[in-house]
């Protein structure tokens, strides 16, 4: 563990060829046979994790994501604060099911577009309103020749318009303005992952290595964690989030400016960049309603699969007393997958849907589906999938080994505080070891040993590895905290002291805000009012750990075979 920690750090090779070590430490040491190391590396939550991602590249291939963010934008409207508001809802919710990186990737010209309109409009040396209506009639089309007259009138009634007045902005209200969108863009996309359980790998790693830890005391048992009460949780903590980051904003760096509003000049510049953008897309096609109706059955699938004392689907189908439910959220996730490499990209040329040649003959288009291997496979980071699985390895052979247990134990001087004073100490630690680390890295070593303490100190093991997982994800600080903050940093309105500042007063937020929820309706979603029956016996075992000090000095009597009972 301590060699794979310092080479997930420094990085001196590739996190994922890190991560297969396992695969021959393990062996070498006795920890764990290589036939059972090497199954952990692909399991239920890698095929959910593929599942997602292959819907995330339809969704970015079809340009989706695009249209939903320039609608969201353009319907909020231009006034600073609401356009803020328009970049992070967007970045937000497009991160709860593609990558964070692409989300914010996909707003950044978007941002440069608005500052750089802004700053066009407030330069020294302004354009008369003559050449304001000129550029205006550059861009009328027949498709928005009403709302671009509507632009050139507004433009006309403010053609002798002071620029002295209280609205204008000068360069370091501008510079503010540009720190904030770009700020904004990437908080969206570090609070969206935090909402469902496929928007960041940390929460992937969590529902694995829970299940994993259950099965371990009782076969067939089950962590509880599903796509719909992983929602019921993390939706209303992220929309919490995201409004307090959005304020924060406003109050660092737009100031004054967060409620004024634009001059008419200011406004229509602003809105043509976005409508230039969003015209850009042209009209909703087939392929990306397609997308969009696959996408709706997925998420319902996910929602209503498993309903705690109502049912779900998965009751159509059998149950392995073993292994437990047969089909889980793996399973819908990657039949929408297997669609989307079958679905016509196209309208297909059937009965009355046939399309007609000049000469008569029926015209029959090339069959393209929606995606194909070749692309889909260059998009897919199996790097993540393979760091995933090193990460459920390396937790298996911390709890055969009794590691986890041992280290559990020693972080029992926290049993003498408050069960939410713990908590809200561990997440501030984990949320700023993560600005250092890789946040799939840090949920990876944290899971069994978080899982041990909550057991030794007699409290539900969700209680803190959910919570140490969630503050994975919260890297507001440092450029190389994560990818969506190096974007925005590159952007050159940022300097890493303006991004610490308000990083750190948003780490704060972040960690009271989670310390709420997992306190409050994290009880009854996950059931952490009562400890399972499987782990009150472990507890019960664990309240003396003198055997187990006493095991971890007699090295050599490890094998695959020890358990934690035996410990």
């Amino acid at each position: 563990m301590i060699v794979m920690a310092i080479l997930w750090i420094t990085e001196a090779i590739p996190i994922p060829v890190t991560s297969l070590l396992p695969v021959v430490l393990f062996p070498m040491f006795g920890v764990v046979p290589a036939i059972d190391v090497s199954t952990k590396y692909i399991n239920d939550t890698s095929m959910l994790f593929i599942g997602g991602l292959v819907i995330a590249v339809a969704v970015e291939e079809v340009n989706l994501h695009k249209r939903i963010a320039m609608g969201i934008i353009l319907l909020l409207g231009t006034q600073t604060n609401m356009l803020l508001l328009g970049l992070m809802l967007p970045t937000w919710f497009l991160s709860m099911w593609i990558s964070n990186t692409a989300a914010t990737s996909m707003m950044l010209p978007i941002i440069v577009a608005v500052v750089d309109q802004l700053r066009e409009m407030d330069a020294p040396h302004k354009k008369a309103g003559k050449d304001n209506l000129s550029f205006e009639d550059d861009h009328v089309t027949p498709e928005n020749k009403y709302e671009d007259q509507m632009t050139r009138d507004e433009v006309v009634l403010t053609e002798n318009e002071s620029h002295t007045d209280d609205n204008t902005m000068n360069e370091k209200q501008l510079i503010r303005i540009g720190k904030g969108l770009a700020l904004g863009v990437a908080y969206g996309a570090n609070i969206g992952g935090v909402a469902t359980l496929t928007g960041t790998a940390p929460n992937l790693i969590l529902q694995g290595q829970a299940n994993s830890l259950y099965r371990s005391r009782k076969e067939g048992a089950d962590s509880g964690i599903t796509f719909a009460n992983w929602m019921g949780f993390g939706v209303p903590l992220s929309v919490l989030m995201l409004f307090l980051a959005w304020v924060w904003l406003q109050i660092y760096c737009l100031r004054d400016r967060c409620c004024s509003r634009m001059t008419a000049t200011q406004k229509s510049r602003v809105k043509m960049a976005m409508r230039k953008e969003y015209d850009k897309l042209g009209p909703l096609s087939f392929q990306e309603v397609v997308v969009i109706v696959l996408f709706g059955i997925l998420v319902l699938l996910w929602l209503f699969r498993d309903i705690p004392d109502v049912g779900g689907w998965r009751f159509l189908f059998s149950d392995d007393p073993t292994s437990g439910p047969y089909v889980r959220d793996s399973s819908a996730a990657i039949l929408i997958a297997v669609l989307l490499f079958i679905l016509p990209s196209n309208i297909p040329r059937v009965f009355c849907c046939r399309r007609y040649k000049d000469n008569g003959d029926i015209d029959y288009p090339e069959y393209k589906p929606i995606l194909n291997w070749q692309s889909t496979v260059q998009k897919i980071p199996w790097g993540v999938i393979i760091l995933l699985g090193g990460g459920f390895a390396l937790a298996d052979g911390s709890s055969v080994s009794g590691l986890s247990q041992w280290v559990g134990c020693q972080l029992r001087v926290f049993r003498h505080l408050k069960s939410w004073a713990m908590n809200l100490i561990l997440c501030l630690i984990v949320a700023g070891a993560t600005e250092i680390t890789s946040n799939t890295a840090t949920a990876t070593l944290l899971m069994p040993i978080m899982a041990e303490l909550a057991i030794n100190i007699g409290e539900h093991p969700l209680y803190l590895m959910t919570s140490a997982a969630i503050s994975c994800s919260f890297a507001f600080m440092l450029p190389v905290a994560t990818p969506p903050n190096a974007i925005v940093f590159s952007t050159g309105y940022l300097r890493i002291s303006d991004m610490a500042l308000a990083g750190l007063v948003m780490n704060l937020m972040a960690v009271t805000c989670l310390t709420l929820a997992i306190n409050t309706w994290g009880v009854p979603l996950f059931g952490l009012d009562t400890i399972p029956d499987i782990f009150k016996t472990s507890a019960a075992n664990s309240t003396s750990c003198d055997g187990v000090m006493d095991a971890m000095t007699d090295l050599p009597s490890f094998t695959s075979t020890t358990s934690s009972t035996t410990l």
